[in-house]
């Protein structure tokens, strides 16, 4: 897998791109501009990203790279290549990872690695040489028998990206690699395409959404509404909030995600995150707003801190674009206090599929109206948690009881009380907008004038009018997340089950995503959600880790985030304390199977 090397520092770059223009146009729909006279370079050798918000071109210049599309205008050129007059000679020398890889999941690890070897025409003597390197590299060597199905989701991405890298490219195309992948994996996926560029000296383009990634890369390229907005090193972004960084400290304990909230809503306030029981805000050039301001921090302890690359990511979307306001969603009838204090009682849960056991003995309860946190690895059972608490999935053994209903008994019962928004959308591509919310009313009952609210309420509080009559499957991601939330709320549940909602969304996006989500909590709506990005786990009054099955630690983020605090690390942070506590369990896991066998003699 040896890359080609520049023979002196005149070569050409491994991709050039000057003024590329894409539309997309669509039945009675206006066109999409999705690249808008884009230029950039990647340099041989390096690892460059591709940041940006939904929809801002990033996927449309990977495809035109890889040449399975061609620009409307402007000039592509990969390895010195034309792309639009010889795609063919491109694709014999690159590699590409699409954001769902094909994958043939009735096929074992060493089966799929094989159909992407004939496929490239890649010899025995090739691959005798090259699958060794690829085991070793993704740590897939003890499963090479197992169905690509059996796997986690990021022991998935790590043999597509070995099934990439069959032969050897030149140029690797990545597109949203760790996208759904848990912070562990995602570390371990990072790792290998870092050893690819360092070791191996290969030429690498990938698009993320993740931006502690694209800080890794040599050089970023921000795109918004299919324009450049910068590129360069990272820190020339990072740059651009020089001086308007500040860490905040509520007034009260627990406090920080309704101070995030405050600020988020104020026009003179670029970004707001809740960060280690405090609030990190970026803060624009004092202006008319800036008195409101003023006075809600001036009872609170303020101190300005080195800026981020995520606040100068944040700064320039401002300055790209006029500044959309983050909306909080207001319910109909708010939930009041009331009834039991417990909404989600979980005691001794067991699921098992065959002789797998999925969940394993469990334990956690969640109180009314307040934001519970599932987080873990990729196959660690949240998803099956999730279902057994919706109804969809008959537990084996243990109570449930949600709402003060018995799950198990009386699952429908159950369901009526609340809302699921699933890891992949349940909505139906061929219908509109419109027309799924229609269907969602029907199937949770509503009738009538109620009905007819409801839906009004959907669209107004998600704003959803102007992409009424369009497909959901045309939607962009953000609009579709939307409509999911809008149709999991149709029916005014007591507790909105979400399960990994802002998978690849880009980080204003998923700012937008948890102001609606914090507003429902102070109205009395029982948030119970898992994520892989940490970062939102703090946005959570309480939390419980998972892995193979098992609850390895619950309590509030801040207690969580205690039990990683070392002499090296004085504060860490979510995603520090998440892979110190998976690891401890994994290594007494592997410690006590090691034993086991001397204990038997």
């Amino acid at each position: 897998m040896s890359a080609v090397q520049p023979a002196n520092g005149l070569a050409p770059p491994a991709l050039l791109a000057k003024e590329l223009r894409r539309a997309f146009r669509r039945e009675r729909e206006p066109p999409v501009q999705a690249l808008d006279g884009v230029s950039l370079e990647v340099r041989h050798g390096e690892l460059t990203a591709l940041i940006g918000p939904d929809g801002a071109g990033k996927t449309t210049l990977i495809r035109l790279a890889a040449g399975l599309l061609r620009a409307d205008s402007g000039t592509l050129k990969v390895l010195d290549i034309d792309v639009a007059v010889n795609p063919q000679r491109v694709q014999d020398r690159i590699s590409y990872m699409p954001q769902r890889f094909g994958l043939y999941e009735d096929l074992s690890v060493a089966e799929n690695l094989d159909l992407y070897a004939d496929l490239h025409g890649v010899s025995a003597a090739q691959r005798a040489q090259r699958y060794p390197r690829l085991m070793e590299m993704t740590a897939l060597a003890p499963f090479r028998q197992r169905l690509a199905g059996r796997l986690s989701g990021g022991m998935k991405q790590k043999l597509g990206l070995a099934c990439t890298l069959v032969r050897s490219p030149e140029l690797l195309l990545l597109d949203e690699p760790t996208v759904g992948v848990d912070p562990l994996s995602r570390r371990e996926l990072w790792e290998i395409v870092r050893h690819l560029v360092a070791d191996q000296g290969l030429s690498v383009l990938l698009s993320t959404a993740y931006l502690d990634e694209a800080e890794r890369c040599s050089r970023v390229v921000l795109l918004h509404q299919g324009k450049v907005l910068a590129q360069g090193a990272p820190s020339e972004v990072t740059r651009n909030a020089a001086g308007s960084s500040y860490i905040a400290q509520p007034s009260a304990p627990g406090g920080a995600r309704a101070l995030q909230a405050q600020l988020l809503d104020r026009p003179d306030i670029i970004d707001a995150v809740p960060d280690g029981g405090r609030v990190r805000f970026v803060r624009a050039t004092a202006g008319p707003e800036a008195a409101a301001t003023d006075e809600l921090l001036q009872s609170l302890t303020v101190a300005p801190t080195a800026a981020r690359f995520e606040d100068g990511f944040m700064v320039l979307l401002r300055h790209g674009a006029e500044r959309e306001p983050v909306r909080a969603i207001a319910v109909d009838r708010p939930l009041h206090a009331g009834g039991e204090p417990i909404i989600v009682e979980v005691r001794d849960l067991v699921k098992r599929f065959g002789d797998f056991v999925a969940v394993d003995h469990i334990h956690f309860e969640v109180r009314r109206g307040e934001i519970f946190g599932l987080l873990g690895p990729n196959g660690a059972g949240k998803t099956t948690t999730f279902r057994m608490l919706c109804g969809l999935l008959a537990a084996n053994g243990g109570a449930l009881n949600i709402a003060g209903t018995d799950v198990r008994r009386a699952p429908a019962s159950a369901r009526s009380r609340l809302g699921y928004v699933a890891q992949r959308f349940s909505l139906y591509g061929p219908l509109t907008v419109a027309e799924n919310l229609e269907f969602f009313a029907s199937a949770y009952g509503l009738r009538g004038q109620r009905r007819r609210a409801r839906i009004d309420w959907a669209m107004r509080q998600f704003e959803l009018g102007t992409h009424a009559g369009m497909t959901s499957a045309q939607l962009p991601g953000g609009f579709k997340q939307r409509l999911a939330m809008a149709a999991a709320l149709l029916h005014e549940p007591e507790i909105l089950f979400l399960d990994e909602p802002t998978s690849g969304a880009d980080p204003r996006a998923r700012r937008v995503f948890w102001r609606r989500i914090t507003a429902l909590a102070e109205q009395g709506v029982t948030v119970i959600v898992t994520t892989h990005f940490l970062q939102e786990a703090e946005y959570c009054d309480h939390v419980a880790i998972m892995d193979a099955g098992k609850v390895l630690a619950q309590g509030a983020p801040g207690d969580i985030r205690q039990r990683a605090k070392t002499a090296a690390a004085p504060e860490p942070d979510m995603e520090d304390a998440f892979i110190a506590i998976v690891q401890q369990a994994r290594n007494g896991q592997a410690a006590a199977a090691a034993a086991a066998p001397q204990v038997a003699a």
